[in-house]
């Protein structure tokens, strides 16, 4: 059996029609004619300054129902139509204005033009549907405001003498602020950012302003470097270039500052860029005026003229240190001038020139060229002025200065060429130090030892080295001599002797000078020989009494003192042990002194400021016949007395004595370069070998030096002229 469900009657769908208006509703025949007025008599309202009468949403809401019935185009016409009237009578009226100043007249022109945008956008606000709407919809059609722009470069274009007075007008005023008049700034800015807004700010104004400017500036240039100093000419061109920076800040279009600055940088520094070093530079050098120094580096750093700025950078370091150089009066003073001179010099590098590069390889050259001007000299002075520096006796110089002081003369031996003047003269001194003890420190010495040798080798230092091992070995040689029961015992009682060994390949050669030693020293060196030759045989000691020197005691009728003397001032003081009185042949016979060292001994015990012997008769020189006696009236309030020896003539001999060594160890180098040069190349002309030559040596040299070694070397047949041709030299195996 089967069941079915029961269903009730179904409803039919519902269908939903729409049917059409029975009319279209139509718009009054003077819709457009009656919107448009009304919008009309707004527009005019606006232009006229007058209230409008209508709300402006009522207004925006008839420009809406135009652009719905598609009447859009034509109102953008009417529109355009009433603002080009109205734009055209604004300027008509400007034109025909007889205003002649031209402050007044910009002012005119600034109201129009704010009037002219204000306007626009109240315009704009009215009809914005229609901006949003037709204007972004349709192609080639500008904006309500840009139309308006248009509109009113149209009408400017067509009264060129608006333009005219216009741009005269503002370059009047930019000329006036310039001369230090106050000027309207706001009202030139209103009026150059209406130049830009219609594109006419390149065409009608920045050409003119800038041959103004170029002609303003090309005069004052003139007229500043005929009327003030370089310092204040500089201060003048930097003051102008912030000005006319601050000037485009202010009101001038961003795209003027870079074709403005360029014509203040070209009249005012680069045309008279060379007047400016040639007349002031100098002088700014000289009196050290770093921030003046400074200042002329930015300026030309701006105009890219560098290059001549160091050119005048160098040449006045040439012409200031051969000045100083070639001053022989100086030459006590010669270092510490120069070390000053560097030291001011690095002053204006550091903080007018900003550590610049090629300033640094200026200062370099410069000085490298004018302290070799003067051979040998400037390395003999710089090595005595460390032998100064440092000999013990500089009160108040700590380890830090000492070291500072030095560092700055090893800069200055940078710069010499005659590296070996500086080694022999620096070697002579050091002798001294190391031999009467007068060295500051022997940490100081060392350094000094370490930074020659990172300066110029280990070669350079080993002679200098090596006298340091000397002056080491002879103080255990004489603790083991003073250990020595055998050899104290054999010594003269109440006397101590204290022996340098000197390797004589490593020191300076020192005159052998004869002189009849007292007994008591005759027998200490007999003594200390015998215990020397003892401990090294096969060796040969040499006495150098010349470069001996004593303590003595001295009893004197006012008290008793220490004397500090050399050795050959000791012989002629121990001669008045058993005289009260002696002649000069006297003394002469007796001491065994070569004369003229004799002389200078008497002449710094008898004529000095402290006088242990006086002369008969009196006065500075030493001659045959002169009586000697013992001072019996010497008093002095010191108990140790040093007696300086005259050391003047010596010093002349040694200077002259040195140098010649230096030259002829020049002659050997000289010598063994040629050789070195020739078996390498067996064959070379004359031009080339001394071009080589000149190369290789490291100190200063004339060509006409270098012909006569190669002279020498010919004589001793080293070498050989080629038969074909005598400029030619072969060398012989």
């Amino acid at each position: 059996m089967s069941r079915t469900k029961a269903n009730g009657p179904q409803a039919a769908p519902r269908k939903l029609v729409i049917k059409p208006l029975k009319s279209r509703p139509q718009l009054p025949a003077d819709f457009e004619a009656r919107t448009w007025g009304k919008l009309r008599e707004a527009v005019l309202a606006v232009h006229a300054k007058r209230p409008v009468s209508c709300s402006l949403e009522e207004l925006y809401g008839l420009v809406e129902d135009m652009c719905l019935h598609k009447m859009a185009d034509r109102l953008y016409v009417n529109l355009q139509k009433e603002c080009d009237r109205h734009v055209s009578e604004q300027l008509t009226k400007l034109a025909t204005d007889q205003i002649m100043d031209p402050v007044l007249f910009l002012g005119k022109v600034a109201a129009c033009w704010k009037d002219h945008c204000d306007q626009m956008l109240i315009i704009r606000s009215i009809f914005l549907y229609l901006d949003r709407t037709y204007v972004i919809s349709t192609s080639g059609v500008r904006s309500l405001f840009e139309m308006g722009l248009n509109l009113f470069g149209s009408h400017l274009a067509e009264h060129p003498e608006v333009e005219r007075k216009t741009v005269v007008g503002l370059l009047q005023l930019i000329e006036a602020e310039r001369s230090g008049e106050t000027v309207d700034r706001v009202l030139m800015a209103h009026l150059l950012r209406c130049f830009t807004s219609l594109g006419i700010y390149g065409t009608i104004f920045q050409g003119p302003f800038l041959q103004q400017t170029t002609e303003f500036y090309a005069a004052e240039g003139l007229q500043y470097m005929a009327t003030t100093e370089v310092a204040q000419y500089l201060l003048h061109c930097e003051r102008r270039l912030a000005e006319e920076y601050e000037r485009c800040q202010q009101y001038l279009d961003a795209t003027t500052r870079k074709p403005l600055i360029s014509a203040v940088e070209s009249q005012l520094l680069e045309r008279h860029v060379a007047a400016i070093l040639e007349k002031g530079f100098d002088g700014l050098m000289a009196e050290g005026r770093v921030a003046d120094l400074g200042r002329l580096f930015g300026l030309c750093a701006r105009i890219h003229a560098l290059d001549p700025l160091k050119a005048a950078f160098r040449a006045y370091i040439k012409k200031a240190g051969i000045a100083l150089i070639m001053d022989e009066e100086k030459d006590k003073d010669m270092v510490k001038l120069l070390l000053d001179m560097k030291e001011r010099l690095d002053t204006v590098l550091i903080e007018a020139f900003g550590r610049a590069e090629q300033f640094g390889h200026a200062l370099k050259d410069a000085f490298e060229h004018f302290i070799n001007q003067r051979s040998n000299r400037p390395a003999e002075l710089v090595a005595k002025f460390m032998d100064e520096r440092l000999r013990g006796g500089q009160k108040g110089q700590s380890d830090e200065e000492l070291d500072s002081t030095l560092d700055k003369a090893l800069m200055l031996f940078r710069y010499i060429q005659g590296k070996d003047v500086f080694e022999a003269f620096y070697k002579k001194d050091l002798a001294k130090r190391l031999l009467l003890g007068k060295s500051a420190s022997t940490d100081a010495e060392k350094g000094m030892i370490t930074k020659l040798k990172a300066e110029c080798g280990s070669q350079f230092t080993n002679k200098l080295e090596g006298m340091f091992k000397d002056v080491d070995l002879s103080r255990d040689i004489m603790t083991s001599f003073r250990q020595s029961a055998s050899s104290r015992s054999k010594c003269p009682a109440g006397l101590d002797m204290s022996v340098h060994i000197l390797t004589s390949g490593y020191w300076p050669t020192y005159p052998i000078l004869e002189a009849k030693l007292p007994e008591e020293l005759t027998q200490y060196q007999s003594v200390f020989k015998e215990f020397y030759l003892s401990k090294h045989s096969g060796r040969r000691l040499v006495w150098h009494n010349s470069q001996g020197h004593c303590t003595v005691r001295a009893h004197f009728p006012k008290g008793a003192k220490e004397l500090s003397v050399s050795l050959f001032q000791t012989v002629v003081l121990m001669l008045f042990n058993d005289a009260d009185a002696l002649s000069f042949e006297d003394i002469k016979a007796a001491s065994g002194i070569e004369d003229r060292e004799l002389r200078r001994t008497l002449q710094s015990l008898a004529c000095g400021k402290i006088r242990a012997i006086t002369k008969e008769p009196k006065g500075r020189e030493v001659d045959d016949g002169d009586m000697f006696r013992f001072n019996g009236d010497f008093s002095a309030q010191l108990f140790r007395i040093k007696i300086n020896a005259i050391q003047m003539k010596e010093t002349v001999e040694e200077n002259k004595k040195t140098n010649d060594q230096v030259l002829q160890d020049r002659q050997y180098q000289i010598d063994a370069a040629i050789v070195r040069v020739m078996k390498t190349r067996k064959s070379l002309s004359h031009k080339l070998l001394v071009s080589e030559l000149l190369t290789q040596l490291k100190f200063p040299m004339k060509q006409s030096d270098l012909k006569k070694r190669i002279e020498s070397l010919i004589d001793r047949e080293y070498l050989e002229r080629d038969r074909d041709n005598p400029n030619v030299y072969n060398y012989l195996a």
